[in-house]
């Protein structure tokens, strides 16, 4: 991101880290997962417009690098960086990630739970963005 400001590549660097944690919870980053987050983050608001490509090209060559950052890394830049609904953009572009390959398991869920109170997000903006797939999730799902 050549000429952005301090501020924005740390913005970009956290989300990058963070969707790194997501798609890497399962140590595969398909290609569903890449176009979920190509056509998340086109919804993402604050975000500079050279921060999806930048933000792909993060992903592409260092996820697993990313992946293992501690959690606090990337959530207290949003927490401290980003407005409230800058940062629940943010979060349910995680939350479609995570949906991406048609299945939440337990995992992905603890993990965004984590993610959503370290954000400073209320536990009914996790559970409506949750609910966006609850058809997905394996711990609400139907014997």
């Amino acid at each position: 991101m050549p000429g952005a400001d301090e501020h924005s590549v740390a913005i970009v660097g956290a989300v990058a880290g963070l969707l790194a944690t997501v798609a890497h919870a399962d140590r595969n980053y398909t290609e569903a997962e890449r176009d979920a987050v190509r056509d998340a983050l086109l919804k993402v608001h604050g975000l500079e417009p050279g921060s999806l490509k930048s933000i792909e090209e993060l992903l592409q060559e260092h996820i697993a690098e990313l992946a293992h950052e501690p959690l606090q890394a990337y959530t207290r830049v949003l927490y401290e960086g980003l407005e409230r609904n800058a940062r629940l953009e943010v979060f349910e572009v995680l939350v479609d990630l995570a949906a991406a390959d048609e299945a939440l398991d337990m995992q992905e869920t603890n993990l965004l739970r984590r993610i959503a109170r370290a954000i400073g997000l209320s536990d009914d903006e996790y559970v409506a963005s949750q609910q966006r797939h609850r058809q997905r999730l394996s711990v609400l799902r139907e014997p």
